[in-house]
């Protein structure tokens, strides 16, 4: 049974290996020689450096962001570096499903979590970096709810936003896990998970002393979240200080994708983050990587036109942000156009930790003397290899001399991503997102005309 997940997990991030047969790069970008729409028509103004990407979320509690990007749950490998370079770009992070099982110190009393002070790290890694901009998200899943994760993280840690997950693109079910011994078995259960088989059972512990039963497994419930729940959850929450909130849905049935952005508009939630197929985890079935979900492009389509629906009812919608395979500006840019106005946001994860790691290792190596060839060409120093260093430091001042390399090098990589994004905006003569539209993309395929006409469906 252990080989339907990735042996590996913990020590990578694993993604969908499948070749779509449509996805982003069946769009081109249009351009435009005439007008300006958000700056004079003055070449001396409008170029692709007043082009503003700065957007802000929050129907209670304003959170500004300096450019429309979200980096999905993540808790494994160099998450310091994930969050902490999120709160120098100016983005929101999410602290993954689970958090409070990387600790461990951590203690249960009747099932309710009371000590998970490494909460505090989680949080801390993007707080010690934050400028006014972007924000630090706790998911929880089915199971973190029921332990209380959510009200510790806001009373002993300063959590200020929740993410209630729904599902995520790698994995439409939640992971099943290997348990050597029936004392561990034993102790998950009281924990509140569930076991498989169940080690309280006198026939399973007879088989186990007989080394004869079947494998324990700890396995996370699947979310039976209610509408009527969640809305008195939110409204707890919001009670003991959480100040924002947000749900994070995967390419399920159309459906459901309605079901729960009619629940979001419901509980007044700020944004849904909508993971579709060609993302992927650090823990998900190999097959359900690539064999499930709605491909990001074509879930697109069908929440444009969900969301229209909504707002011809004249219901207040959420913010809503697309994710699943985004590395680069060119599919970001895609994204924000074929989703205008409706869907405002991207998610990239895989991108992100991949310049944490590569930053942070690149950092080791200068710092002991050893330069990769391949970097030589700008020169053997920090300063020079990191040339993003001078704008940290006119945010931070000299204390930006000691920031981990690993973050900054997710400065660096997002803000190559702002750059890139302002190239294609000033092109399409746009220079703020509001005036992002589908008419800056246009399709190369039948199908993909298909996705951008919204007649695309199940």
């Amino acid at each position: 049974m252990d080989a339907v997940y990735p042996n590996t997990t913990g020590d990578n991030q694993i993604a969908s290996e499948k070749s779509y047969p449509l996805d982003y790069s069946h769009f081109n970008i249009n351009g435009r020689v005439f007008g300006a729409m958000g700056a004079p028509e003055d070449a001396d103004k409008a170029n692709i450096y007043h082009v503003n990407l700065e957007t802000t979320l929050g129907k209670s509690n304003p959170v500004k962001l300096k450019l429309p990007i979200v980096l999905p749950a993540l808790i494994k490998l160099n998450w310091q570096d994930y969050f902490g370079g999120a709160a120098m770009a100016g983005v929101l992070a999410v602290i993954g499903e689970g958090a409070v099982s990387k600790d461990p110190q951590l203690r249960y009393e009747k099932g309710k979590v009371v000590h998970a002070p490494k909460l505090k790290e989680f949080l801390g890694a993007f707080q010690q970096y934050y400028h006014g901009y972007g924000q630090i998200i706790l998911q929880n899943n089915y199971d973190d709810d029921r332990q209380g994760v959510a009200e510790y993280a806001i009373r002993e840690c300063g959590a200020e936003a929740i993410e209630f997950k729904f599902g995520q693109s790698a994995k439409g079910t939640q992971p099943a896990v290997r348990i050597n011994t029936i004392e561990e078995a034993l102790k998950h259960q009281e924990k509140g998970f569930l076991v498989h088989p169940d080690p309280t059972e006198p026939r399973v512990r007879q088989a186990y002393e007989q080394k004869a039963s079947p494998a324990f497994y700890a396995y996370g419930r699947l979310p039976m979240w209610k509408e009527s729940y969640l809305a008195e959850r939110i409204d707890y929450l919001r009670s003991l200080g959480m100040k924002n909130v947000y749900f994070k849905m995967a390419g399920f049935d159309p459906e459901d994708l309605e079901r729960v952005l009619r629940l979001a508009v419901t509980c007044g939630v700020d944004m849904v983050t909508f993971d579709g197929a060609g993302g992927g985890s650090g823990y998900s079935p190999c097959k359900m990587m690539n064999e499930w979900c709605l491909p990001t492009v074509c879930m697109e389509s069908i929440l444009v036109r969900i969301l229209q629906k909504l707002e011809s009812e004249g219901l207040d919608l959420p913010k809503v942000a697309i994710t699943g395979g985004l590395t680069m500006e060119d599919q970001v840019y895609k994204a924000l156009a074929l989703g205008a106005p409706y869907i405002s946001i991207a998610g990239i994860c895989r991108g992100a930790m991949a310049a944490a790691m590569s930053a942070q290792k690149v950092g080791q190596l200068i710092k002991s003397g050893v330069v990769p060839k391949a970097y030589t060409k700008y020169g053997t120093s920090i300063d020079e290899i990191f040339l993003d260093l001078p704008e940290l430091r006119g945010i931070y001042g000299d204390k930006a001399d000691t920031f981990s390399l690993g973050a900054v090098g997710v400065y660096s990589y997002l803000n190559r991503l702002s750059f890139g994004l302002k190239h294609f905006a000033a092109l399409n003569r746009k220079f703020s997102l509001e005036h992002i539209n589908k008419r800056d993309v246009f399709p190369l395929t039948r199908e993909a005309k298909e996705v951008y006409d919204g007649v695309w469906g199940l």
